[in-house]
């Protein structure tokens, strides 16, 4: 088998059959684009999942349990665990992008379309409020996820805070106190402070986000 360079949108080889060659023996598998998470502006998924064993169709992405809100910020990242979105991923959680600032809304020098609001943890169709590590251009975009924090508390929807979210988060709700700042990540649940410090930790964290 043979392949095309022609391909104009760059994203795979084009299958060229020689000749005398019949069609079963090309492989179909190799023709599948490779999976993105949510920051696809900026890198790929930190990970490629494996097929399961004996599965003939390959890795399935788990069934989405809940919708959360991801407030997307300038240089965010998930600090001390950078594969804390592919693991909120397999465990059914869908990340929403919210704008907390103009700032945020431009990843990689790419415009992301924000796909939720506050008004959504007002009205419950967020589930939680994911705050990454990241840079404020000034404080209107301090107030504007402090305001998206505050809202997440007075609801009861958890906050799950990483890297410098941290600081962000215990600063908004006024609980500088209640854990260190330089905590990996860290759960707010009504009183309730969690520290993060693994990512088997945020994965039992996120089961029980509903």
């Amino acid at each position: 088998m043979l392949w095309s360079s022609g391909n104009p949108d760059g994203l795979l080889p084009t299958p060229c059959v020689a000749a005398g060659e019949p069609y079963s023996s090309l492989d179909f598998e190799t023709l599948k684009p490779p999976e993105e998470t949510l920051l696809f502006a900026q890198r790929k998924a930190p990970f490629t999942p494996r097929s399961n064993p004996g599965s003939r169709y390959g890795y399935r992405a788990p069934p989405i349990r809940a919708r959360v809100g991801l407030a997307m910020r300038r240089s965010m990242t998930f600090g001390d665990l950078p594969d804390a979105e592919a693991v909120l991923r397999s465990n059914g959680l869908s990340l929403a992008p919210m704008s907390v600032g103009e700032a945020g809304m431009n990843v990689g020098g790419t415009s992301v379309l924000a796909t939720a609001q506050v008004s959504d943890i007002d009205n419950g169709a967020l589930k939680a409020l994911i705050v990454p590590a990241g840079a404020a251009n000034d404080t209107t975009d301090i107030a504007a996820l402090d305001d998206a924090i505050q809202h997440a508390q007075a609801k009861g929807t958890p906050v799950l805070a990483f890297g410098e979210g941290v600081a962000d988060v215990l600063r908004a709700l006024d609980r500088t106190t209640d854990v260190s700042a330089d905590a990996p990540a860290v759960m707010v649940s009504g009183d309730t402070v969690e520290v993060l410090g693994t990512s088997e930790a945020l994965a039992d964290a996120a089961r029980r986000i509903q």
